[in-house]
């Protein structure tokens, strides 16, 4: 097998909407303080929706849009950091509410970069002849995490979902999924933490702010290169919706002038593993990306772990 390529989107936010307003009545901030700071003016917030129902809420979307059947999928991975059930997993209960026979089914916590390592994993399988077709979901209620008397974290953090249908691609044809670029920098892993069987995410927003404006950009154009692409000829970038202001000086250093930058924390906030698919899905609805064209998907955070790859859009 000569590799995989995703063939259809799909994606989900709660309808409950929270905005800077909204928030300056629980903590002192304000509009104008967040967005300078994270460039967010809203977000989605869960209420009486599990993480299942939104990871599967996402994946019928992209099972519709691919045409396909749900026993013709026999591979579910989930990429989240925020399941609270610990069996069955998340990837078994949305394949049973789906319907879908019999998958190999399993998730994948590596955060923020979630998406990403979830995306690879497949391909992999799929390059392997262990999987045909999967379903790559990044899902996320932080919103369980939150601590709402903390204005430097609940004025980030939201709730969704995005998927992905990925199949084998025929021998000879051109890979979709170019190679991932993964890793972490282990020694930095108390920067972003969500601990304790209450638990409540914290992180050193300064230090993740430099090392993500530092040392992103090299890793995605290390990404691009081992895609066989220069940065030049990307249709689209859809970092992990982190914040504003990292995305826009990661893509001023990426050097891709003619890509559609994603930009959708301004209005879904950070919804960590869920960003990247999320993103993704809506530029492809919205007809800013069409099909073929290049993208650079990169999710970074905590762990700190980072996984990118260049993929051709549906």
């Amino acid at each position: 097998m000569t590799g995989s390529r995703i063939v259809a989107l799909g994606h989900y936010q709660p309808p409950k909407v929270l905005t800077n307003d909204d928030l300056s009545a629980l903590v002192d901030t304000d509009d104008e303080w967040i967005r300078s700071r994270v460039g967010i003016r809203q977000r989605h917030i869960a209420e009486g929706e599990t993480l299942v129902d939104l990871a599967t809420e996402a994946a019928q979307k992209a099972l519709a849009n691919s045409g396909l059947a749900p026993g013709d999928i026999d591979l579910v991975v989930v990429a989240t950091c925020t399941a609270v059930e610990r069996s069955p997993n998340t990837a078994c209960a949305v394949a049973a509410r789906l319907g879908i026979p019999s998958p190999a089914a399993y998730d994948i916590n590596t955060v923020c970069s979630g998406f990403s390592y979830a995306l690879a994993t497949a391909d992999h399988a799929i390059r392997a002849g262990a999987a045909s077709r999967a379903l790559v979901i990044g899902a996320e209620r932080m919103s369980d995490t939150i601590d709402w008397t903390d204005r430097s974290t609940c004025v980030i953090f939201a709730d969704g979902a995005g998927a992905a249908v990925v199949e084998a691609q025929p021998d000879g044809a051109e890979p979709g999924i170019g190679p991932v670029v993964w890793g972490s920098e282990p020694e930095k892993t108390d920067a972003v933490t969500i601990t304790g069987w209450k638990p409540v995410i914290s992180q050193q927003g300064q230090a993740v702010f430099r090392w993500a404006t530092t040392q992103i950009a090299p890793l995605a154009r290390r990404t691009c290169e081992r895609a066989g692409i220069d940065p030049g000829e990307l249709k689209g970038f859809v970092a992990h919706q982190a914040n504003l202001r990292i995305i826009d000086a990661i893509a001023a250093k990426l050097g891709a002038p003619g890509a559609v930058i994603a930009r959708d924390v301004v209005d879904s906030g950070n919804t960590s593993a869920a960003s990247i698919p999320l993103a993704l899905s809506k530029l492809v609805e919205r007809g800013e990306l069409t099909s073929g064209d290049p993208v650079l998907l990169f999710g970074f955070g905590g762990g700190l772990a980072y996984a990118g790859q260049v993929i051709r859009c549906p």
